[in-house]
């Protein structure tokens, strides 16, 4: 009987062994599967970007591609890190795949831990309430040396959402040569300067450039380009309807075109097209024929940003294009006081529920936004850090002029939900403008009644609104 219970008891410690060894395993599994450690122990992060530039400082670095800035920052990140061990996956992905690859994954629940990329294109998922706050690793040091029209950029309600890294600011180029022909000289800023004009010699020039251009020299020619084929460039059309000193978004973030001065800025947009101050045909011209036109020298005055008007001046000295002196300037504006605006580029951290990768990946963030050396990788676009800036203005003296000029940046998205479809809802009124369609008055209220209805709706799924 002794040894019938004895027995028993043996074969229950036994049983009970198993059992906690079964379920340490399985809380064991559980815990690499919840903080991503693989069988080393290390807490694996995955980085994707979209292509922005090659080489770690520089394209002409052997062996120079896309993923080598963030693959040379993972390893020195994991050779100084000290609060876990870390290998962190670098994936570039095209521009034209991003959101249904994120989309893909996040319905899956394996978004990627980290996304480098224009705050333009990853603002959504601030809303849809994929990403988390970076508030707790941005620091005095930080908010000295980066202007604050950069970080009004990356913040959603109160919080920032991205670590900005560099931008790339949009602006009017204007063709030098042409406005010696038509004797504009005293209009024409300095080579490496973003010139500002007032509304009023704004005007005088369009009306020079269309009465005083030599026909001969520059055949066909016009003044300023306009474009309302399809969504592209919609900042800068963005940008004129704020002329007259409409404030486009309200605190609430609802458009508020539909008044005096919206109606003004779209009623100038339809006279300086009937003049003859621009392109014919609005309506069918893209913003990429401008471009072209431009290059060709159709074109006084277009649009351009830090991108295109480097791949212009590339084009000039290889040959694709005809060589003229191209130059900068600020959108005029009534009051005097000029418009400009930027799209910062910066990381951002997804929210996969794991505290440990979610902590790892702020400060991977941090570490290559803040870092001395890293940060100056940055002026492969336009550093948003003034210490950059006055590093590399020797380099690229129209940095210290993008610097100076961020204090007329405003955010063309206001950073709502929606944006996206509200640029669906632009250019056809714009269209029925110029085509005679509608009315100024017209389509500034309607697209301020179509665009609150999207806005209406995509606060509804909004975790910054809700």
């Amino acid at each position: 009987m002794f040894k019938g219970r004895l027995f028993r008891k043996l074969l229950l410690l036994a049983l009970a062994s198993i059992v906690l060894v079964g379920c340490s395993d399985k809380d064991k599994d559980k815990g690499s599967k919840g903080s991503e450690k693989g069988a080393d122990g290390k807490v694996q992060l995955t980085l994707w970007l979209t292509p922005q530039w090659e080489g770690v400082l520089d394209a002409t670095e052997n062996g120079a591609s896309y993923d080598s800035f963030f693959k040379h920052a993972a390893e020195r990140f994991s050779e100084e890190y000290d609060k876990h061990d870390v290998e962190i996956k670098v994936e570039v992905v095209a521009s034209d795949q991003r959101d249904e690859l994120l989309n893909v994954n996040l319905n899956g629940g394996t978004p990627p831990d980290i996304f480098y990329e224009s705050v333009f294109a990853m603002g959504e998922y601030a809303h849809r309430g994929a990403l988390v706050p970076l508030d707790d690793i941005v620091d005095d040091e930080a908010k000295s040396d980066i202007g604050e029209t950069y970080w009004d950029n990356v913040t959603f309600g109160d919080e920032v959402y991205f670590y900005p890294f560099s931008h790339m600011p949009g602006t009017l180029t204007y063709n030098a040569d042409m406005f010696k022909a038509a004797g504009l000289e005293d209009y024409i800023g300095e080579e490496n300067e973003i010139k500002t004009w007032t509304l009023e010699e704004y005007e005088t020039i369009l009306n020079t450039l269309k009465k005083d251009l030599p026909k001969d020299e520059y055949p066909g020619a016009y003044p300023m380009a306009l474009y309302a084929l399809n969504n592209q460039g919609d900042t800068w059309n963005l940008a004129y309807l704020r002329m007259f000193g409409n404030e486009f978004f309200d605190e609430d973030g609802n458009i508020v075109l539909d008044d005096a001065n919206g109606a003004k800025a779209a009623n100038w947009l339809k006279k300086i097209y009937d003049e003859g101050l621009t392109n014919p045909g609005a309506e069918s011209v893209s913003s990429n024929d401008t471009i072209a036109m431009f290059q060709n020298q159709q074109l006084g005055i277009n649009f351009t940003n830090s991108v295109l008007f480097n791949n212009m001046k590339a084009d000039m000295e290889s040959g694709k294009s005809p060589k003229f002196d191209a130059r900068l300037a600020n959108i005029p504006s009534e009051s005097g006081k000029p418009l400009t605006f930027t799209y910062v580029t910066g990381a951002a951290v997804f929210d996969t529920g794991d505290e440990t990768k979610i902590q790892v990946s702020k400060d991977f963030v941090k570490f290559f936004s803040s870092d001395p050396e890293l940060v100056k990788s940055s002026k492969n676009g336009v550093p948003v850090r003034s210490s950059v800036v006055e590093q590399y203005t020797d380099e690229n003296p129209l940095f210290a002029a993008y610097d100076e000029n961020a204090q007329y940046v405003f955010s063309f998205t206001g950073n709502v939900p929606g944006y996206n479809q509200l640029r669906q809802v632009l250019y056809p009124e714009l269209q029925a403008l110029y085509t005679g369609q509608k009315t100024a008055e017209e389509i500034v209220k309607d697209y301020q009644e179509k665009g609150n209805d999207i806005i209406k709706e995509s606060k509804e799924d909004s975790v910054i609104f809700q």
